[in-house]
């Protein structure tokens, strides 16, 4: 597939649709986890244009900043710290309506209203987070959790089966 994404209109479900086989086309075959974890945040921001898209990598008892699209972040987060922690502690997506409600909430930028956050979860160990920020309130919901955990759980995370 040439690396030119579809964007494309309509309800939230039908550009999750639309998008999900172009995220499979243009990481199927490629190997390298790096080079898809970038293209698939890139992907999710372009056809959403959310705040911020990323993914934090598990290292030791740490989650690592990995590739993204937005402005910097943080670079380490600990087990059970702010949404990225919690999700990762917990092993379940996390979806903040307003951020500044969530108790620890890391503030990596005041423009970050609400954030869902997805485990990656290889041989009941979570490997990852996807993490998404939005600037607007209140703008991720069970349609968004179920495609983005159908996203991540697609994912061919190198090491991890």
């Amino acid at each position: 597939m040439a690396e030119d994404l579809i964007i494309t209109t309509g309800s939230k479900a039908e550009q999750y649709q639309s998008l999900i086989p172009q995220i499979k086309a243009l990481t199927e075959g490629e190997t390298d986890l790096i080079a898809n974890l970038a293209n698939i945040a890139a992907a999710l921001k372009e056809q959403f244009g959310w705040f911020w898209v990323g993914f934090y990598i598990v290292k030791a008892d740490e989650l690592v900043i990995g590739p993204f699209q937005g402005p910097v972040a943080c670079t380490r987060i600990r087990k059970g710290r702010g949404v990225c922690g919690s999700s990762w502690e917990k092993a379940e997506t996390i979806i903040v309506p307003d951020v500044e409600q969530f108790p620890g909430h890391i503030a990596c930028s005041s423009l970050s209203k609400s954030e869902i956050v997805i485990p990656v979860i290889r041989n009941n160990t979570v490997v990852g987070v996807l993490d998404i920020d939005s600037s607007t309130y209140d703008q991720f919901d069970s349609t968004d959790q179920r495609y983005l955990e159908e996203i991540v759980g697609s994912i061919r995370w190198q090491g991890y089966k």
